[in-house]
């Protein structure tokens, strides 16, 4: 039998899928401890951080991070999963992310479809080739880790510079994978759009075709203009306006999916950051206030 995922299913959601958190969320750096430790959730929805950040750390810090914790819904996005690396699964990391997923309450465990070891540490998110051969290495290797921590996990659709022995394109692998894994998936717009101009694509087309139905939750981030014709995904930038637009796409083709915003360097003072928190939330609501007037036309003509 298929791992579960904690939570119940969403029966607002066209398709069903079961979100246990909700809103707009923000990934919670160390160096943001102090600056948000007045919020509540009524300015941020959820939270999420690298469990690799925060396993074995004691004393101040970790109790800044219980604090968090019990007031905020978590989520974890893995750094050092690995999943598509020639090397053999850490299984004494997946143990301690179960084991940190417990200790925390968290609700979602979320990982790059991507690798970034090979007999060590490569400090970089490496492009998985797009083979038939890879999709059911990389598949194995996600059923593995779900069966480890007895629940779902969420696959990411990664920012990448080189297609090393492509033979599918990147959407067929990414539907291949999670497909075959029967996995979730974390739908970064971000990438999409980086994607789109690295490797000269629609976008849009794109995001129609990856399986929404399994989304559990979306990322928004900014990047880095290189050049014209090739961006960098930084998370060190504003969120800009077409990426902005893609989020919009993704809510009108998939329904109003919990987001949340990466910004892991020249991270600005705290109303701007919240300030990008409340455009999620003012495109989530402009859908919500649709959604509720197509339901009272729906009575009057009834």
């Amino acid at each position: 039998m298929s791992p579960t995922r904690a939570g119940n299913p969403d029966p607002t959601h066209p398709h069903g899928v079961d979100h246990v958190v909700s809103g707009a969320g923000l990934g919670l750096r160390r160096s943001l401890l102090h600056d948000l430790q007045d919020l509540t959730t009524a300015d941020i929805d959820f939270m999420e951080v690298a469990p690799e950040n925060w396993i074995g750390v004691g004393g101040r810090l970790a109790g800044q991070l219980r604090d968090y914790t019990e007031r905020f819904p978590f989520v974890c996005h893995g750094l050092s999963l690995s999943i598509g690396s020639p090397s053999p699964l850490d299984y004494d990391l997946v143990k301690s992310i179960k084991a940190f997923i417990k200790q925390h309450g968290v609700r979602l465990y979320t990982e790059h479809l991507s690798y970034c070891s090979d007999q060590g540490h490569l400090y970089d998110l490496m492009p998985i080739p797009f083979t038939e051969e890879a999709v059911h290495y990389v598949a194995g290797r996600i059923r593995e880790v779900q069966d480890i921590l007895e629940q779902r996990i969420a696959m990411e659709n990664v920012s990448y510079y080189c297609a090393p022995h492509q033979e599918m394109r990147e959407i067929e692998f990414i539907n291949a994978v999670i497909a075959e894994a029967d996995c979730d998936l974390l739908l970064d717009v971000n990438n999409i759009y980086v994607n789109s101009i690295n490797h000269r694509y629609d976008p849009l087309e794109f995001l129609q075709q990856l399986p929404g139905e399994r989304a559990v939750y979306v990322h928004v981030a900014g990047h880095y203009d290189e050049a014209e014709d090739l961006r960098v995904d930084t998370h060190g930038a504003p969120v800009i306006a077409s990426v902005w637009n893609l989020l919009d796409a993704a809510y009108a083709r998939f329904g109003v999916l919990p987001t949340l915003l990466e910004r892991d360097f020249n991270i600005p003072a705290t109303p701007e950051l919240l300030a990008e928190v409340d455009q999620i939330k003012a495109i989530q609501a402009r859908y919500a206030t649709a959604a509720v007037a197509a339901d009272t036309g729906a009575l009057v003509r009834g």
